[in-house]
């Protein structure tokens, strides 16, 4: 795709000439706006299974998914949320970063709802024993809970899930056309990592450590 050097947008004022500035968005996208959770914002807190939570840290930026059953976020007051970090690879991208800078973004999204919840604020990592007990599930306590101060919380609207067709059946591709983990590790590796042992082994390692 050709894509000529003088067509990049470079300043503000070539972005603004492009979108129509300030004056082209309307009251409602303004007006949503809040810095604190709104009543309605809580309910859509509660129905979320799942989020993807962004970083910011030496590194680079991270964008990390994060779900569990309905209700995973708890909500402490109108300014504070709660999110347990699960098991997951190990690699705490997203603590590391937090830890450096603590702005964070979650993107919030709710199965069959078009419009999905966004929050910004700042983080910290807390390992109370209090706080971690009460996120554990079968006995088994997370090993950090973030407490995030809420700075600003907005829905998007519905057209990105719609065009996707999200959480249309219909629109979901074939899984057996999609390359397996283990595909992708045995090509990233030079077969290093048996690819096959990998995806044989992963249903079960998947149920045993998902919390």
């Amino acid at each position: 795709m050709h894509n000529p050097a003088n067509s990049y947008i470079t300043s503000l004022a070539a972005l603004d000439a492009v979108y129509g500035g300030s004056s082209a968005v309307g009251a409602a996208s303004l007006r949503k706006e809040v810095d604190y959770l709104h009543p309605h914002y809580q309910t859509l807190v509660r129905a979320s299974t799942f989020a993807v939570l962004a970083t910011n840290g030496p590194d680079g930026l991270d964008a990390s998914p994060r779900g569990d059953p309905a209700g995973f976020i708890h909500i402490e007051d109108e300014k504070t949320l709660l999110l347990a970090d699960r098991r997951g690879n190990n690699r705490i991208d997203s603590l590391r970063n937090i830890v450096g800078d603590p702005r964070v973004a979650l993107l919030l999204l709710i199965p069959g709802l078009g419009e999905t919840l966004r929050i910004n604020g700042r983080a910290q990592i807390s390992v109370a024993p209090d706080v971690l007990q009460a996120f554990a599930v079968d006995g088994k306590r997370p090993r950090s809970v973030l407490v995030i101060h809420v700075e600003s919380v907005f829905f998007q609207c519905s057209r990105a899930v719609l065009r996707a067709g999200l959480w249309e059946p219909a629109n979901h591709p074939d899984k057996s056309s999609l390359p397996n983990a283990g595909d992708i590790l045995a090509a990233l590796t030079q077969a290093e990592i048996d690819g096959k042992k990998y995806d044989e082994e992963l249903p079960q390692r998947l149920k045993t450590t998902l919390y």
